[in-house]
């Protein structure tokens, strides 16, 4: 048994029949490697074998009653992998328009609270025989880095695979009955409310040195700030239904950008989308005089959280400099942007937002969310950013599933209400994947 996190909580507050808090990835695999060939009962029977190595795939969500504190995983005892592990034909030709548009149909429906929350999905009948593979986990369970983690593990890096020590015999978790959980969340909530002091004043010491230098007359650059972002076509309530974009960026070609200008790999993809940005909407007569402002998930793992499927992600704010006509001094704006947030990001305290996560209160912030998606109050306000953009290290070398080869690797972040586009991006091999997601809005 394990509580939540407050971050990891909050995405199953946040979810909403509109809002889907899953994270996916949809991989392209080459079937000419499988050991005897193709086989969906071999990709079946290796989720099955590696089942213990994933936590998330073990374990399914249970409230506490009266949402007295945030809620517990615990392993299900019903667990049957047909309900997680499924095969689908894509239409034809069977190439990657047709895999984005059912990438997007999995993407559109939330995953079953009764169950592990994790899906695969196999996608049989691509070009060149080829296949792919949807996998969708729920985001209170996984972060980029962790989803990263995960994927190592059910990989291999050669085609035959590798021995799998199976898991020790262990008598089967003991499922608490309402009374534990309670006294449980009591004793939780008590050790968070003896913290709020130490929290409160850290944080206010925080607050006040970044609004004392925003205030200063030093030149230092800063980030961009939430509620600042300008109203956009795609800045509005979203619905249910997604629609997926693939693009692929050789990896050379941004570290070469990179060191010509003397910035970050994160700066050349920001100003990648920039630049997108900036033409799809000024084509559309939409490029508003002010620039664009991109949310940037910020992992705070430490060396000794690696290997937990828990998130430890924060969030900064930074400018993408969509006004600028010049690609070269947009980079440069946006270097200087994002070297601001960071700074003010690293002096509000990189686990700041983690913490406060801790006392959201589940009823509350969950009646909430639903209230702001049903009454559509995401048009009712400045946008809080315009998008989320996110950047995933990946392995740079050779992956097997199955013994099937990876061929490409798309991952995919939710969208939140009033910021109807997820970019996200992951290196694999010398190549940066990127997978574009967005609501079926009439105006995109």
């Amino acid at each position: 048994m394990e509580r939540l996190s407050g971050i990891d909580a909050a995405f199953t507050y946040l979810e909403t029949p509109n809002a889907h808090m899953h994270v996916a990835m949809t991989a392209i695999l080459d079937t000419e490697t499988m050991p005897g060939g193709y086989s969906f009962e071999a990709i079946r029977q290796l989720v099955l074998e590696r089942m213990h190595l994933v936590a998330p795939f073990r374990r399914r969500l249970v409230n506490v009653p009266f949402n007295l504190n945030h809620p517990i995983w615990i392993e299900d005892p019903d667990f049957d992998i047909d309900f997680h592990v499924h095969r689908v034909d894509a239409p034809a030709p069977g190439g990657r328009r047709e895999l984005a548009e059912l990438a997007a149909r999995i993407a559109s429906v939330p995953l079953d609270r009764r169950r592990p929350l994790w899906e695969i999905w196999v996608i049989e009948g691509l070009k060149h025989d080829r296949i792919g593979v949807v996998t969708k986990v729920h985001h209170s369970a996984v972060d980029g880095a962790s989803g990263t983690e995960i994927m190592t593990t059910l990989y291999d890096m050669v085609a035959e695979g590798a021995d799998v020590t199976p898991p020790e015999p262990h008598e089967p978790e003991h499922i608490p009955n309402e009374w534990e959980l309670i006294g449980y969340a009591m004793s939780s909530r008590l050790k968070r409310w003896m913290d709020m002091p130490a929290l409160l004043g850290r944080t206010v010491g925080n607050l006040s040195n970044v609004v004392s230098s925003r205030l200063s007359d030093d030149p230092a650059p800063h980030g961009a700030l939430p509620l600042t972002a300008p109203p956009t076509p795609f800045n509005s309530a979203i619905s249910p239904h997604r629609l997926v974009a693939f693009a692929r960026v050789p990896l050379a070609g941004v570290k070469e950008i990179k060191e010509a200008f003397g910035v970050k790999v994160n700066d050349v993809v920001l100003a990648i989308m920039s630049g997108t940005l900036r033409k799809y909407l000024d084509d559309r007569g939409d490029l508003p005089e002010d620039s664009l402002v991109a949310c940037i998930p910020v992992s705070v793992r430490t060396e000794e959280e690696k290997g937990s499927a828990n998130n430890r992600v924060s969030a900064m704010f930074a400018h993408l400099a969509t006004q600028e006509p010049d690609p070269s001094e947009r980079l440069r704006l946006i270097a200087e942007s994002t070297r601001g947030a960071k700074e003010e990001h690293n002096a509000l305290g990189a686990r700041l937002m983690t913490d406060w996560g801790e006392y959201a209160a589940p009823r509350t912030f969950h009646l909430a969310s639903r209230l702001y998606s049903q009454i559509g109050m995401a048009n009712m306000h400045r946008p809080i950013h315009n998008l989320v953009i996110s950047n995933v290290p990946g392995p740079s070398f050779p992956l097997y599933f199955a013994g099937a080869k990876l061929i490409a690797a798309y991952p995919m972040g939710p969208i939140m209400e009033g910021a109807g586009i997820n970019v996200t991006v992951l290196s694999y091999e010398a190549v940066s994947y990127t997978h574009l997601t967005l609501p079926t809005i009439s105006s995109v």
